[in-house]
């Protein structure tokens, strides 16, 4: 595990919010660290896996409007052979498998209903050991997983 300072976690929380902020912009807005120093930082943390720094498609901008989370009950020695085969599709955003009683949580887009319908029930209802599966319609989200910042110790 990590050891990040607040140092670090500014640095992180001004990526999340500009990708390309350029380490001279970031020193001058922390104040008393150097750019060189900020590099380094953001190295180290890069090369420790705490973060990455990527392009995040807005999957609404080009068309896929729908999102739907697809919850599969699948049978028991098949749980990440079939989690695998969610991964490999292009639609497909999101694989997991979980504990309780969904056994693997995928989420989907699409450009309509009618295409994550047939998606369900033609490619995922027809993978072998899929048993069952439940969607949900997501109209609003709120809060994406590429959105959570690292609490704040004092007010976590």
């Amino acid at each position: 595990m990590s050891k990040i300072d607040d140092i670090d976690l500014k640095i992180i929380n001004f990526l999340m919010d500009d990708g390309r902020m350029p380490c001279t912009e970031i020193a001058r807005k922390i104040g008393g660290i150097s750019e060189r120093a900020v590099r380094y930082r953001i190295d180290r943390l890069i090369k420790e896996g705490v973060f990455q720094v990527c392009g995040i498609v807005n999957p609404k901008a080009v068309g896929f409007s729908v999102v739907a989370d697809v919850f599969l009950e699948v049978d028991a020695d098949s749980i990440l052979e079939v989690a695998k085969k969610m991964a490999e599709y292009e639609t497909v955003s999101y694989v997991a498998c979980g504990i309780g009683e969904t056994d693997v949580s995928v989420q989907v887009f699409g450009h309509n209903n009618e295409e994550i319908y047939q998606f369900i029930t033609e490619v995922i209802g027809k993978v072998a050991g899929v048993r069952k599966t439940t969607t949900s319609i997501v109209p609003l989200v709120l809060k994406d997983v590429y959105q959570w910042r690292i609490p704040n110790k004092k007010s976590s």
